[in-house]
This record gives C-alpha cells, structure tokens and sequence, in this order.
C-alpha cells in the first residue's frame, strides 16, 4: 500500500518530489565537502594564463555557512596575508601594509588573488543549499560515472553572484564532478571540473578542481586539495578580526 501511495503522489506532484530530491542531492555533496559541522584545509592554487603561470598555497578554516577564514602561506610576498568571512560581512588583513579591509559586496564576484575563483568561491559567502532552488534535470554521465544533473536558481534577494548553475553529481558518493556558472542574462561564464578522487579524512572526496572560463582561451584556475580534516572542533570565536592578524 505503501508504495502504491508513493506512485500515486509521484504522478500527482512530481515537481515537487523532484525538487525536494534535487535539495537533498546537494544538500549531501555540499556537507562531503565542506563538512556536516566544520573543516580544516590545505590548498595549492595553480593560475594559468597565455603569457604566465603563478601559484599560492593557502590555509583555510570553515564552520557552517557563516564562517570561514583562509591564509596565504605562499609565495612569500602575500604570505600571511588573510580573509574572513563572518555571516554576511567580509574582511582581508595585509600584514605588509598593517591595514584591514571591509570588503563590500560588489567585490564577491571579483576574481580571489588574482584567479578565475571568486571571492564568494573562497569565501563561501553564498550557500548553494539555502540560497537556491534545486531542480532535477535528469542524469548525465560525466568521467565515467553516473551523475544527478541538477540545475540552481536563486531565491528572490539571495546574495548570490550567478543567475543560474548547474551541477553534475554522482549517484553513488555524491561527488560534484561539473558545475558549470551562468550570469543573469544566462550566459555561461565558467566551468569547473573535478577529478583526482581520493580518501582523505576518512571520505572519498576529488582533490583537483579546474575553473574554466568560458571566454578567456588559455585561462583556467587549477585548486589542489593538500590536506583536509572534516568536523574539527572549531569556536565561532576563532573567527574574529584579531585572530586574522595571529594566524600562522
């Protein structure tokens, strides 16, 4: 009777059961890589331009949606140099210059140290769960593997950078494998695709994330997972303007 029931409501309200289904698809590849509660990271940042290539290397914390502190570690001319986000408000600190900076929110969707990454990437200023409606596409593969196709469309007043975004995750661990960024007049500004899935932290996770933009030839971000510990303690006290300056 049980399932009787269920095709029943799937046939009568099947918009509905998609959409609650896409949530909870990104609900779960959202916390496997950010943490249920909390994360501690290490990162390598490889910019790839025509002429040039640099890379930085930097540390980051997070806890929830409205936390997170990332510092440079490398290369010596921004090492400790740091960012926080605390709920909606941003922050950098530059030790050279002995100087804080508010950062306002015309600046999130401006490029992360020079990168094709976004202040609101690093920074994780927009939560892909809260700030999004979710809808079920369909199922695409992707390297190889069965993927969810979900696509994401802002909530009216949501402080988001895209208009749109879709993403490809794994039917079997939930791994967000391709997301592709769209602006508000539904052009495609980038892509992202990840790979190198490994165990860290006792969870299969991809440790390569490369950013694509869709109009930039010969430019693309490459992200290196390091080091990662999952659901560390961490105070919200830990994250204020005066531990900006202590971090090492």
């Amino acid at each position: 009777m049980n399932r009787i029931h269920a095709m029943i409501c799937l046939f009568l309200f099947p918009a509905a059961v998609f959409a609650q289904d896409a949530k909870e698809i990104v609900k779960k590849a959202d916390a496997k890589m950010k943490g249920e509660q909390s994360s501690i990271s290490q990162m390598t940042m490889k910019i790839v331009r025509p002429t040039w290539e640099r890379t930085v290397s930097f540390k980051s914390w997070s806890k929830g949606t409205d936390y997170s502190m990332v510092l440079i570690t490398a290369p010596a001319k921004e090492k400790g140099q740091s960012f926080l986000k605390f709920k909606r408000d941003m922050w950098s600190w530059n030790p050279s210059i002995n100087r804080m900076i508010k950062l306002p929110p015309s600046m999130l969707s401006q490029g992360w140290m020079g990168s094709d990454f976004t202040n609101d990437d690093l920074l994780n200023e927009s939560s892909i769960v809260v700030d999004y409606t979710h809808k079920l596409l369909g199922k695409e593969t992707v390297s190889g593997k069965n993927c969810f196709k979900i696509e994401l469309i802002p909530k009216e007043n949501a402080p988001v950078v895209w208009g749109k975004i879709i993403l490809w995750i794994s039917t079997d661990e939930y791994l967000q494998l391709k997301s592709e960024y769209f602006d508000e007049d539904n052009y495609l500004v980038k892509t992202e695709i990840a790979s190198d899935i490994k165990t860290m932290s006792g969870r299969v996770i991809p440790t390569r994330f490369e950013l694509i933009p869709a109009d930039k030839d010969g430019n693309k971000t490459i992200l290196i997972m390091d080091q990662i510990e999952f659901n560390s303690p961490l105070s919200e006290s830990f994250f204020t303007q005066q531990n900006m300056k202590k971090l090492r």
